[in-house]
């Protein structure tokens, strides 16, 4: 049986057909500071320092920075879990 890092992600990190290629260099140099809420959106098309799939579409605040990466603050269910993103992978809440 395979369980690599992205198993189980067939529809959840695909890009449409008209979202295909690379990113934008605006996504990689967004800063965030601390205390700020971030969304999660996972970017397919970047494979490194993608956090884990199951907190696609969660909402979290940043708390430090480990190198370019982001360390953030989710809640997953009843507890708190510090999530390792970089910047490609996260938007600003609104």
């Amino acid at each position: 049986m395979s369980h690599g890092e992205r198993h189980c992600t067939r529809y959840k990190l695909k890009k449409t057909i008209r979202e295909r290629g690379i990113s934008p260099v605006s996504k990689a140099i967004q800063e965030f500071n601390n205390g700020q809420m971030v969304h999660i959106d996972i970017d397919p098309s970047v494979q490194k320092g993608m956090p884990n799939p199951k907190f696609q579409g969660s909402t979290g605040k940043v708390v430090g920075q480990r190198g370019r990466a982001y360390l953030l603050q989710v809640r997953d269910g009843n507890s708190m879990k510090e999530v390792i993103s970089l910047p490609q992978h996260l938007k600003p809440q609104k």
